[in-house]
């Protein structure tokens, strides 16, 4: 392994690595923007330039480390440089940063103030390009803000290979366009060019002149879209930036959900369909428990629910999973001994949606499938004859396949019509509102925090299944 020395700090490097490399790894930091450790090397950028004793300057980001050799990042010859690059990208580049989605989180935006915080010195008209161009349903793409970094098209070419991206002419007309016959909305991946543009040239189009980054704050959480279970960062209105008079439900919205670097589970990338929980999460919600459809009181809820289990000689439960591993757990050990338990499946593919790929997608659409059977088996649910209790926890059970005699219990956050036919509904809080973890397939187990508060007359999942098993506890399976 030969020793470089970076800021005269001597650093045992590996011989595959690269100065950028050996220099993250250390807190020595370099300024980029063509660079990603996920994409391959184009050195398009100069960015990235330092300075090697008897060498002078050379990028990086493509630079072998060699024994012995002697790299500063921030000497008066660098900084120089770096002034130079940046003056050069900004000539064409347009001043809009108050308008700019990515106003706050650009890194052009840091590098000015960082390294130059000039005006442009050229005269001369800046080159106009179109302004918002349709790359998709999902993205638009600011060709003046473009610095031609080529982050998007190499992802789409070497992560997602739907190479859907390219660039048509040269020089200072040069425009990042889709190839015309593979359309990037047909890219299931393809809002990760979002995150990884270093400027504000691609928009999504869901987090469009929404908010301010600086008005919201990342939760850390887990995608439940399936298997994969990819880590995400669910952003929401920081508590000193609630609405009071102007839309106050704008503080309860999810703004959006970006990509949680884990190496163990998706890396630094989520598919489209991760960024869509809001879709999932912000449905109609129900917030009062019901006996037949008729509105009551958490405690006669409770005492309906204790009745019935205490009286069925066959009760069977249907356990979701999308509970989280605690209450999975909760569930198997204070009911598992007075229930027939099964794990039924709360969400399958949609019409159109990708089943799976080799990259991150997982066929089974459910986030708690593999520790929920670890506790309940893999049996499918059967009702024998005799069955008179039926407890359905979750989403996707068609209330028609139960036995026609069973009384229900139901255990669900959303408003749907299931609801008011089961004898006793209970509403129970979702992923955003309670603390957790869930196993992915692999047996990876991530965690995710709430972003807000719980609903008023809503159960946490683990609290209300103690409560159910008060008068139930040791009571064995006659099932």
């Amino acid at each position: 392994m030969p020793e470089i020395f970076i800021n005269g700090q001597a650093i045992e490097a590996r011989d595959d690595q690269t100065v950028m490399e050996v220099a993250r790894e250390h807190g020595h930091f370099i300024p980029y923007f063509c660079w990603h450790p996920q994409l391959s090397v184009v050195g398009n950028c100069r960015m990235c330039l330092v300075e090697v004793e008897g060498r002078g300057l050379d990028i990086a980001c493509n630079m072998p480390v060699a024994k012995g050799m002697q790299v500063f990042t921030n000497s008066e010859e660098v900084q120089a440089h770096r002034k130079a690059i940046l003056q050069f990208i900004t000539l064409n580049h347009p001043v809009d940063c108050g308008i700019c989605d990515k106003a706050g989180e650009c890194t052009l935006q840091d590098y000015h103030y960082e390294y130059s915080g000039q005006r442009s010195l050229s005269h001369d008209e800046k080159v106009r390009s179109t302004k918002f161009y349709n790359l998709s349903n999902r993205i638009l793409l600011d060709n003046e803000r473009c610095i031609l970094c080529l982050r998007c098209t190499r992802f789409t070419h070497e992560v997602s290979k739907s190479m859907a991206l390219g660039v048509e002419r040269r020089g200072d007309i040069s425009n990042i366009r889709p190839v015309e016959d593979r359309p990037l909305s047909e890219d299931p991946y393809s809002d990760n060019i979002v995150d990884i543009c270093p400027v504000g040239a691609l928009l999504s189009r869901q987090f469009l002149h929404k908010s301010r980054v600086w008005f919201l704050q990342p939760t850390p959480s887990v995608c439940p879209g399936c298997a994969r279970g990819c880590t995400v960062q669910i952003w929401h209105r920081k508590p000193e930036w609630k609405l009071k008079a102007l839309d106050p439900r704008q503080n309860e919205n999810i703004a959006r959900v970006t990509p949680l670097d884990n190496p163990a589970v998706n890396g630094p990338w989520i598919c489209n369909k991760g960024r869509d929980l809001a879709q999932v999460f912000e449905r109609a919600r129900a917030d009062e428990p019901m006996l037949k459809g008729r509105p009551v009181t958490v405690p006669a809820a409770l005492d309906e629910a204790r009745r019935l289990i205490g009286a069925a000689r066959h009760p069977v439960a249907l356990v979701s999973n999308w509970g989280s591993n605690e209450e999975l757990e909760t569930f198997k050990d204070k009911l598992g001994e007075v229930f027939h338990c099964f794990v039924k499946q709360d969400w399958q593919p949609q019409p159109g949606e990708r089943i799976e790929d080799d990259l991150l997608i997982r066929g089974d659409k459910n986030p708690s499938t593999t520790r929920a059977h670890e506790l309940f088996g893999h049996a499918e649910p059967v009702f024998k004859d005799g069955t008179d209790l039926v407890l359905v926890w979750g989403e996707g059970f068609d209330f028609a396949h139960l036995p026609p005699k069973a009384r229900i219990i139901f255990l669900n956050s959303y408003l749907q019509p299931e609801n008011g036919h089961a004898d006793v509904f209970i509403p129970v809080s979702i992923q955003t509102e309670r603390h957790g973890h869930y196993t992915n397939f692999e047996g990876t187990i991530s965690a995710f925090e709430p972003c807000f508060e719980k609903k008023p007359g809503v159960q946490h999942a683990e609290d209300l299944i103690r409560a159910l098993a008060t008068p139930a506890r040791g009571r064995k399976s006659v099932v």
